[in-house]
């Protein structure tokens, strides 16, 4: 068996102390001259040393592993922004553990609290929450915070970076797209609006509706009942059950902006149940870009957002403060989401 390389190896090799070594691999190099940097690095590679990670975590308290909180995989956005932080992490360094909240707030406080008692001291929280002051407690102890999908709100904690499209924006785009092919009676699906970036994408259907020169009080707002699902789980049951009510309805609409891709999907899926053709008799309109969207017959146009360039922001964010004291001020990230116009959506038909 080759034997371990140990650190007192790799600092003789590079010419230097092995606490030098240890500054080096535990992120105190911030005075440390360059050239000694890269005889040290030099040196690990060569010899093929890696460090003891448990004892490191034990002296320093901390993992070099990322927390990742999701509302529920079971809406293939949030796995594919899984596994494109994963990735992001892995070429840091860092490891993930995921966990899935259903945008419960005691929930979210619950793993929160638990991968800080393991020593996680940075989390990503796709969460779309109104506040976090379910997790100040921790956040005051020093969570490195990096929230995604939720636009910093007034409230928040100065040391928390949210990582965002702008929603707002997004709904615009879904909406204005339908009315400059003509349609003039359209409806949002939603299922439950108690969340930031959903109020958001509404916000921006109705300004595109608006900026069309048509009335906010003739369009449709499909939100289900008061304790209606969120959708993560849910979302196609809750767009098909959408449109069975919609067109069952006097005036039903020609066009549905739908609050994410599943939904949309979910809607896609009544419409047929009711003898309708997605594209020809109602136009439809999603929001995220998952993998399904280009598959369904006919391919879902949507609202793209960037989860790649998302998840390495997130990553670069954790990488970028990993050691360093807390009370900096946190930053908001928001991004612009992207049209894509594919088979579902077409002019009106003509009566």
């Amino acid at each position: 068996m080759m034997e371990k390389v140990t650190i007192q190896q790799v600092a003789r090799a590079a010419g230097v102390s092995a606490s030098t070594v240890s500054n080096l691999l535990n992120g105190r190099s911030g005075r440390m001259l360059p050239a000694t940097r890269d005889r040290i690095t030099e040196a690990i590679s060569q010899l093929g040393y890696r460090p003891n990670r448990a004892a490191r975590e034990l002296r320093t308290g901390r993992t070099r592993t990322v927390g990742l909180i999701v509302p529920s995989v079971g809406n293939p956005f949030w796995g594919a922004f899984a596994r494109e932080l994963e990735h992001a992490a892995l070429a840091e360094g860092y490891n993930v553990l995921l966990c899935n909240s259903e945008r419960d707030p005691d929930r979210e406080r619950r793993y929160v609290e638990e991968l800080w008692d393991d020593g996680v001291r940075e989390i990503v929280l796709c969460t779309s929450l109104p506040s976090l002051k379910h997790l100040a407690h921790i956040i005051e102890q020093g969570l490195r915070l990096v929230t995604f999908d939720r636009p910093t709100q007034a409230d928040d904690p100065s040391t928390v970076v949210s990582i965002s499209i702008n929603n707002v924006v997004g709904g615009h785009l879904a909406a204005s797209h339908l009315t400059s092919l003509g349609h003039q009676n359209l409806t949002f699906v939603s299922g439950s609006l108690r969340s930031v970036n959903r109020t958001g994408r509404y916000e921006g259907f109705c300004s595109a509706i608006e900026a069309a020169g048509l009335a906010v009080a003739d369009m449709t707002l499909w939100a289900g009942a008061d304790e209606a699902p969120f959708g993560d789980v849910e979302a196609a049951d809750v767009g098909r059950r959408a449109a069975h009510e919609i067109f069952a309805a006097a005036n039903p609409p020609t066009g549905v902006v739908a609050i994410n891709d599943m939904t949309a999907l979910g809607v896609c899926r009544g419409l047929r149940d009711l003898g309708l053709q997605v594209g020809l008799d109602v136009s439809v309109v999603g929001f995220d870009d998952i993998i399904l969207a280009d598959l369904y017959d006919p391919p879902l146009t949507t609202v793209r957002q960037p989860i790649d360039q998302m998840a390495q922001l997130a990553i670069a964010e954790i990488v970028s403060h990993h050691g360093l004291a807390t009370g900096e001020p946190g930053r908001s990230v928001l991004l612009r989401p992207e049209l894509i116009v594919r088979g579902s959506t077409a002019a009106p038909p003509v009566d």
